[in-house]
């Protein structure tokens, strides 16, 4: 499975209330660290295949998720279980200690 979009309004249905964990990676075009992690996020999605999901938050199109999330710094991402966070991360990081990180979460 690949990542996918959310909007504001489609948070609640695609991340809360989600039957498997989801990461959110909350993301803007413009933002050079968040290019950086976007392919190993997008490899890691098809590695866990139903496992979780990836979905992804554009913050320019889509204020008020990270609003609410809390969000002053981007790439954040924030791992969903249960409708609820787990655990967050800020900035960029390698894919394998990005692996390190959903598999200690989850």
């Amino acid at each position: 499975m690949a990542t996918f979009a959310v909007t504001d309004d489609s948070f609640d249905a695609d991340v809360k209330q989600s039957d498997v964990p989801v990461v959110v990676d909350f993301w803007a075009e413009w933002c050079g660290p968040c290019k950086q992690i976007g392919p190993a996020l997008e490899e890691l999605a098809v590695e866990y295949g139903d496992k979780i999901k990836i979905a992804k938050v554009n913050v320019d199109e889509n204020p008020n998720s990270p609003a609410a999330m809390g969000v002053r710094g981007i790439p954040a991402l924030f791992l969903f279980k249960d409708g609820q966070v787990v655990s967050n991360k800020i900035g960029a990081a390698p894919k394998a200690a990005l692996k390190a990180w959903i598999d200690e979460s989850i």
